[in-house]
């Protein structure tokens, strides 16, 4: 199995593959998570996300976009060519719930992409398959790549919040897993293109998890 980047972007530059990092270890590319929780008749509908790409990830992208302006048919080109594999992913996010997956709409209600500065920004709406009750209930929800290629994370707790309705009702928790020493030796030993094994869930391992905790 190819590394996951190379199916989170429509051509990955070959700047990616020779750039001066390490030779070894996983991830290989980063993008900062920005997350809201989405409420409607106080029920949990979706997720409002921000991914932020680094320089290098981004180059490709941008050096495509040229000087288009935003809105424009390039950039909407680029943004359904992203779009279409992060949903292939199944978003990179899990929502759980009772023990169970809660699962998603097949395409996301609203999503575009951007240039900000060096970097490639993509928003997109990710809807919940079914709306879900948060009185009361508990839910975890982690983005992450399966094999690590891709660091996807949360730069401080900040960075996922609740609309002014939940405010007084729900909280967010952050945790920030640390992996056994062995689960950090094994992905310092991969190389650009290795791959762990699927059942290995590597990226999940090393995935910050927010709890949503509603009274």
């Amino acid at each position: 199995m190819r590394p996951t980047i190379l199916r989170i972007l429509p051509a990955l530059p070959l700047l990616l593959l020779v750039c001066a990092t390490p030779s070894l270890a996983h991830p290989h590319s980063f993008i900062s998570l920005k997350t809201q929780i989405i409420e409607k008749d106080g029920q949990f509908t979706g997720l409002q996300m921000r991914w932020v790409m680094d320089e290098i990830t981004s180059a490709d992208l941008l050096y495509d976009a040229g000087d288009a302006k935003p809105g424009s048919e390039i950039w909407k080109k680029l943004a359904a060519e992203v779009m279409a594999n992060v949903i292939g992913q199944h978003y990179f996010t899990e929502v759980w719930h009772d023990g169970k997956k809660v699962t998603f709409l097949p395409v996301p209600t609203a999503y575009g992409m951007a240039r900000e500065g060096h970097q490639a920004v993509l928003t997109f709406t990710l809807p919940l398959a079914k709306p879900q009750p948060l009185a009361g209930q508990r839910y975890s929800i982690s983005t992450f790549d399966p094999t690590y290629y891709v660091d996807m994370s949360y730069e401080g707790t900040n960075d996922i919040t609740l609309p002014a309705a939940l405010a007084g009702q729900c909280k967010l928790v952050m945790t920030t897993p640390t992996p056994t020493a062995d689960t950090q030796a094994f992905a310092l030993s991969l190389d650009k293109e290795d791959a762990p094994p699927e059942d290995m869930e590597l990226g999940k391992q090393f995935a910050q998890k927010v709890n949503l905790q509603c009274q």
